[in-house]
C-alpha cells in the first residue's frame, strides 16, 4: 500500500460486542466477549509504542483509543468506559452520531447522558445533535435483518427518547427486495409520529434516506436480496428527494459516484444512464471497469485498526474476514502486524492494491446483471471474490497463474 498518509491512527477494541447480529453488517457477527480494562490498556500501549522502521520515536501521533467498533455504549459500564477513553485520549473521547439503540430503549437516563456528553466534548452549549436509527422494513422485516426480536420496537422507543432530550433522530433505510413493499407503511409511520414537525421544533429537518447494503462482511450472505435497477421507480418521491438531500445528489456533478469514477489523467469519465442517488445496474458498470487498468486501492480518510476480543487485528480498509486479517497481537506482535499491513501481505490487501480492476471485472463481472451497485461497492465485491477464491483454493496471495473462479 502507499506510505502512511498521516501519523494519526485510531485503535478500536471490541470490548463488549453488539446486541444484534445484523445481516447487513460489514463488521460481521463475531461472538460477544468481554475485554477487560487491563487488556484494553495493553492493546493501546502496543500501538502507542510502535516505532516505524528506521525511526527512533513512536509513530502514532496522536493515537485515538476507542472501546468499541460495533455498538457504542453497549457495555453495562459504558459511562466508565467513556471516562477511560477520555483518560487515554488527552481528555476527549471520540463520539459519532451513533448511540446504542438497544440502550436507548432500556435506560431512560441514557439519552440525556448522551446529549450532555456532546456538550462536554464540544466545550460549548451544544450537545449531541443527531443519532442514526436503522430500519430494514416494518417490524417483521427489521427483526429478521437484525436477528433480534424487538429491535423494530426499540427503534420507535429510541426515536421518542431522542426527541425528548433534543437529539434529532435520523432514519436510515436499507434498500433490499424485502423493503420495497413496506416503504409506504414506513412513510405512514413517519407521518403518524409527526417526525417532520417534531424535528423542526427542536431545530432542523428530519433526515431519512435509503441505500443498498454493501456486498461485504455479513452482507455477502444477502446479495440475493440486492434489488434490480427497476425498483428505483417504486421508491416514493418523498423518499427519493430526502435521499438526494442526504447524499447531496441533486445532480450528477454532486453525485458521490463522481470522484470514484474519475481517476484523473487518462482516467474514466463515463456517461452512464441511471439514478446516481441509488446506483446503477451492474451490466452498465462492467464496461467501465473493464477499461480500468488500476487496482481499486481505496483508502479511508482516517486509518484505524480494529481489534477483536481474541486480539486479531484488521484495518478499516475493508471487512473483517480471514483474507483481511493482519495477525494476532499476542502471537504475532505489533511489529509483524504493521509489516504485513504495509506490505499488503493478506489476500484482501494484495487484491485491493495490486490486481487491476479490469482483471477482476473480467473474471467476476456479471455482464447481464441488473442488480444495483454503486461503483465502489461493485469493486469491493470483485476484490472479495478474488481474495476469497484464493483462500478457498489454498493459493498464496502472490502466486501467479489464472484466477480461480
Amino acid at each position: 500500500m502507499p506510505t502512511f498518509r498521516s501519523r494519526e491512527i485510531s485503535v478500536l477494541v471490541d470490548m463488549a460486542g453488539c446486541p444484534n447480529r445484523c445481516r447487513h453488517c460489514w463488521l460481521g457477527c463475531p461472538p460477544n466477549r468481554r475485554v477487560s480494562e487491563e487488556t484494553f490498556r495493553w492493546v493501546v500501549q502496543q500501538f502507542r509504542e510502535w516505532v516505524y522502521q528506521g525511526e527512533q520515536e513512536p509513530f502514532a501521533n496522536p493515537l485515538n483509543a476507542m472501546t468499541w467498533y460495533r455498538e457504542p455504549d453497549f457495555a453495562s459500564n459504558y459511562r466508565e468506559l467513556y471516562e477511560l477513553e477520555k483518560e487515554l485520549n488527552g481528555g476527549k473521547a471520540t463520539r459519532f452520531e451513533l448511540l446504542s439503540i438497544w440502550r436507548l430503549a432500556r435506560d431512560e437516563s441514557y439519552a440525556k447522558w448522551a446529549y450532555d456528553v456532546g456538550v462536554s466534548d464540544k466545550g460549548a452549549g451544544e450537545g449531541t445533535q443527531s443519532c442514526q436509527i436503522t430500519f430494514f422494513g416494518m417490524e417483521k422485516t427489521t427483526d429478521y435483518f437484525t436477528r433480534r426480536r424487538g429491535s423494530f420496537r426499540d427503534n420507535l422507543v429510541a426515536t421518542e427518547r431522542l426527541l425528548e432530550v433534543g437529539i434529532k433522530p435520523r432514519w436510515q433505510l436499507f434498500l433490499t427486495k424485502l423493503i420495497i413493499p413496506e416503504l409506504n407503511d414506513l412513510l405512514r409511520l413517519v407521518e403518524s409520529m409527526n417526525l417532520e414537525e417534531r424535528v423542526r421544533d427542536i431545530g432542523g429537518e428530519f433526515d431519512i434516506f435509503i441505500h443498498t447494503p454493501g456486498p461485504d462482511g455479513e452482507a455477502w450472505n444477502i446479495e440475493h436480496l440486492r434489488p434490480d435497477v427497476d425498483v428505483i421507480s417504486q421508491i416514493p418521491t418523498y423518499l427519493v428527494e430526502k435521499t438526494k438531500a442526504h447524499f447531496g445528489t441533486s445532480s450528477v456533478e454532486k453525485s458521490p459516484l463522481t470522484p470514484l469514477l474519475q481517476r484523473g489523467e487518462g482516467g474514466i469519465f463515463p456517461l452512464v444512464k441511471g439514478e446516481e442517488t441509488f446506483g446503477y445496474a451492474e451490466r452498465d458498470l462492467i464496461p467501465l471497469l473493464l477499461d480500468d487498468s488500476q487496482p481499486y486501492a481505496w483508502q479511508p480518510e482516517h486509518l484505524a485498526f480494529m481489534v477483536t476480543s481474541d486480539l486479531d487485528v484488521f484495518s478499516n480498509i475493508a471487512e473483517l474476514t480471514p483474507w483481511w486479517r493482519l495477525g494476532n497481537l499476542k502471537t504475532d506482535g505489533i511489529s509483524e502486524i504493521m509489516r504485513r499491513f504495509e506490505n499488503d501481505e493478506t489476500e484482501g490487501m494484495y487484491a485491493h492494491f495490486h490486481i487491476p480492476i479490469s482483471t477482476l471485472a473480467d473474471a467476476y463481472g456479471r455482464r447481464d446483471s441488473r442488480k444495483i451497485y454503486h461503483i465502489g461497492d461493485l469493486k469491493t465485491r470483485l476484490v472479495r471474490q478474488w481474495a476469497q477464491s484464493h483462500i478457498a483454493c489454498g493459493l498464496n496471495h502472490r502466486e501467479a497463474g489464472s484466477l480461480p473462479v
